[in-house]
């Protein structure tokens, strides 16, 4: 999987996160040759994300896409821990927390202490501001966005964020690292959503603002994106994989930066919020999981 030929520098990998994110970004890190920490705030957490990554590779090892050896190789490279501390020695620090803009300047707050001088801390933020995250930190030449796109271990795209704040030779190094995980980067300046999901959620909104004002069904919305568009995936249902929580996350982010009214999430997205029907997640969004 990916290059041979690594960013120079960067042999040790640090990765914050226990969902699926962090478990996709440590397994594409592991197969790509790289030693890996993967931190959660309790140690039964991260090993559960060590079980999930187990999980994904034993997968693909069924799917013939890797063999056995290779899979038990990866796990090799991987320590699960809960203290922040162990991240010390790693070279590159992707955050991959919670979407939350306060979370995620508290993590930084702590890496500034724990991580070593010439370490990269990136995030893996689809939407918040990467220079208030750079700020917090004492080095915000070496902060930057590196977001992967879900599931990482799949999806080819890495955006790399670059902030005001951030040196050439920061973006040089994790554009090699993204290239050496096999990976195609592109850049993108520091503004909310990036290139994707600034493009994406404006037209997942106005499928939402369809579907509340009886312009079609649920399922001929999604069809007609899949029919009309050759989209592998409707718009409500890409919603529900993306989660609905999450997307007005990045609704909000979006319109607090721009102001655009296609940026402001439909009162039916947050009902259902509100009601605790997030997607696939939850079992329940547009689509009900729970007989799947």
């Amino acid at each position: 999987m990916g290059s041979d030929i690594k960013p120079a520098g960067i042999t040790r990998v640090g990765v914050l996160g226990s969902g699926i994110m962090g478990s996709g970004i440590a397994q594409v890190a592991a197969r790509s040759g790289y030693e890996v920490v993967l931190r959660s705030r309790q140690q039964s957490t991260a090993e559960a994300t060590v079980a999930a990554m187990e999980k994904g590779l034993a997968s693909q090892v069924d799917k013939g896409k890797i063999d056995e050896a290779d899979k038990v190789a990866a796990l090799s490279r991987v320590t699960a821990t809960s203290a922040i501390g162990d991240l010390g020695e790693c070279d590159l620090i992707i955050e991959s927390v919670v979407e939350d803009l306060e979370t995620k300047m508290k993590l930084f707050q702590e890496l500034n202490h724990v991580c070593k001088d010439d370490a990269i801390l990136a995030t893996n933020t689809s939407t918040l501001p990467v220079i208030e995250l750079a700020m917090e930190t004492h080095k915000p030449d070496k902060v930057c966005g590196i977001h992967f796109f879900n599931p990482a271990p799949m999806m080819a795209l890495v955006e790399i964020v670059r902030p005001l704040t951030a040196s050439d030779e920061t973006i040089a190094a994790v554009r090699s690292f993204a290239e050496s995980c096999g990976k195609s980067p592109v850049e993108v300046k520091d503004r909310a959503g990036f290139i994707v999901n600034a493009l994406l959620f404006p037209y997942l909104n106005n499928a939402v603002r369809m579907l509340e004002n009886g312009t079609a069904s649920r399922d001929d919305i999604d069809s007609a994106m899949k029919g009309g568009c050759n989209f592998p995936m409707g718009p409500l249902a890409l919603l529900d994989l993306v989660g609905l929580d999450t997307s007005v996350s990045i609704l909000d982010a979006l319109y607090s930066e721009f102001r655009d009214p296609n940026y402001a999430a439909m009162p039916l997205l947050r009902r259902m919020v509100s009601a605790g029907q997030l997607g696939r997640k939850s079992g329940q969004g547009f689509y009900d999981y729970s007989r799947r």
